[in-house]
């Protein structure tokens, strides 16, 4: 879960469209060297996470974790070729990442920072490299290996180290003059989470079910420079076929204010052998956000109108997954649960009106309700197995409740030898009910977090 994902990608296609418009990429391209760009990211992560009520023993009599608390540093190195001249150019992309333990104890371990060992011991350090080749054709770029999707319907996560891969084709294209198309054939995904693996099984995050293949397509229009809209859809072989819309409003009032709303939906059904069970939801959230000067308040409002979670595709069964652009998926939670209504009220303050460039804060609070899971299939994906009764039994409860409050600090170095370096403090604390367990990291109802990222990046290239 990424802060503001449901703008993420309206501010990149007018960007995209911005520099493309009718101009074709490949007849300016440079030469395979000369358009070569190489950058290395230094990512530094603390992260804590306390479970203020988990129980002290699990129903295997094991002992659970009272919190985690881990500290790593990754160093990213990423390598895009230009393409060759001609009608038809062709490149690569490369990229080798290492992780390196700061800090982690056997029994703190877990946050996802660093894979875990047969010991059951955090590893001391972690490596692996991928890589992709590509062509294109006008504004038309076709690629095959190991890539980084960013769609509605399929992205890989950010929320760790490093960004998840994913091992197949993908397809962009930006030849008529505010559309931008993706498309993309995957049959497996690299973890972003703590995994060398890079052909990790395509997993839910919910349901937790495995598929040997996800496709989709769709894409952005920009109406004018104040209205895009998007429309995706997608089949994950034997589990789902998913459905995607967005469209971003913005009414500028003065220089200085302007209003945006940006509307999400979601509608999924069961496909194939539909192997997290009967699916048929849908889910939206509606955002407001209004900005003066250095200040902007965003009200939103969301709504799961399905019998399960609105499920997504995580990482390799792990807890990186940015397939959900909704305004309510925040830190912690998603605000996902069958049934669940939610609503967020959010303040940002810039303070480069106030003197201090590259300085920002944050704070936002959301709160869910009329969570009811009694309405799930009986033996289905979103239900407990009792290995001493036989039975499946419901694992959601039907009145479920939750809250979470984000408070963040970033800072960003404006000039100088350190620039672009950036410090961010993100804080959550997140409480809920019992029926809401099955939502909790090993079935708890309370935690609090902490995370300290930095990084900088290095322009080599």
């Amino acid at each position: 879960m990424q802060v503001m994902k449901w703008s993420a990608l309206a501010l990149a296609v007018t960007a995209g469209t911005t520099q493309l418009a009718f101009a074709s990429a490949q007849s300016e391209s440079k030469g395979f060297v000369e358009d070569s760009d190489l950058t290395l990211l230094n990512k530094n992560f603390a992260f804590y996470r306390d479970f203020r009520d988990n129980p002290r023993f699990n129903d295997e009599g094991e002992r659970n974790q009272s919190y985690r608390n881990e500290w790593a540093h990754g160093m990213s190195l990423m390598y895009s070729s230009g393409f060759t001249q001609g009608t038809v150019g062709f490149g690569v992309d490369a990229h080798g990442m290492l992780g390196l333990k700061l800090n982690s104890g056997g029994g703190t371990n877990g946050t996802g920072l660093m894979p875990i060992g047969d010991d059951g011991k955090a590893q001391d350090d972690y490596s692996y490299a991928g890589g992709s080749v590509k062509m294109q054709v006008s504004n038309t770029q076709l690629k095959y290996g190991n890539l980084f999707p960013t769609a509605p319907v399929f992205a890989t996560g950010t929320a760790r180290l490093f960004p998840g891969s994913a091992e197949g084709f993908q397809l962009t294209s930006s030849e008529i003059e505010g559309l931008n198309v993706d498309a993309g054939h995957f049959t497996s995904i690299r973890d972003g989470s703590a995994s060398t693996n890079r052909h990790g099984e395509i997993t839910t995050t919910y349901a937790g079910v495995a598929s040997n293949s996800a496709d989709y397509v769709g894409g952005t229009y920009a109406l004018t420079d104040n209205v895009s809209a998007s429309l995706y859809g997608s089949e994950l072989e034997d589990v789902w076929r998913q459905y995607y819309g967005n469209l971003n409003l913005n009414f500028p009032i003065t220089d200085a204010q302007a209003v945006n709303l940006d509307f999400n939906v979601y509608r999924t059904l069961d496909e194939g052998s539909a192997k997290a069970g009967d699916v048929d939801g849908t889910i939206y959230s509606v955002a407001a956000a209004y900005s003066i000067s250095a200040h902007k308040f965003t009200l939103a409002y969301q709504r799961n109108n399905g019998d399960t979670p609105f499920d997504y595709i995580s990482m390799d069964g792990g807890n990186s997954g940015d397939s959900i652009f909704l305004a309510n998926s925040v830190q912690y939670s998603d605000f996902n649960g069958p049934g669940e209504k939610s609503w967020q009220a959010r303040y940002d303050l810039n303070m480069a009106e106030y003197g201090v460039p590259g300085l920002s804060f944050m704070v936002r609070y959301i709160t869910g309700d009329d969570v009811d899971g009694s309405k799930a299939q009986q033996g289905g994906a979103f239900n407990a197995f009792n290995e001493d009764d036989g039975v499946f039994e419901q694992a959601i409860g039907n009145d479920g409740k939750e809250w979470e409050r984000n408070i963040e600090a970033k800072y960003v170095v404006q000039e100088g030898p350190a620039k672009d370096l950036s410090i961010r403090l993100r804080h959550a604390t997140w409480r809920a009910n019992s029926d809401m367990a099955f939502f909790g990291s090993q079935g708890g109802t309370a935690s609090d977090e902490i995370r300290v990222i930095t990084e900088y990046p290095l322009d080599i290239l």
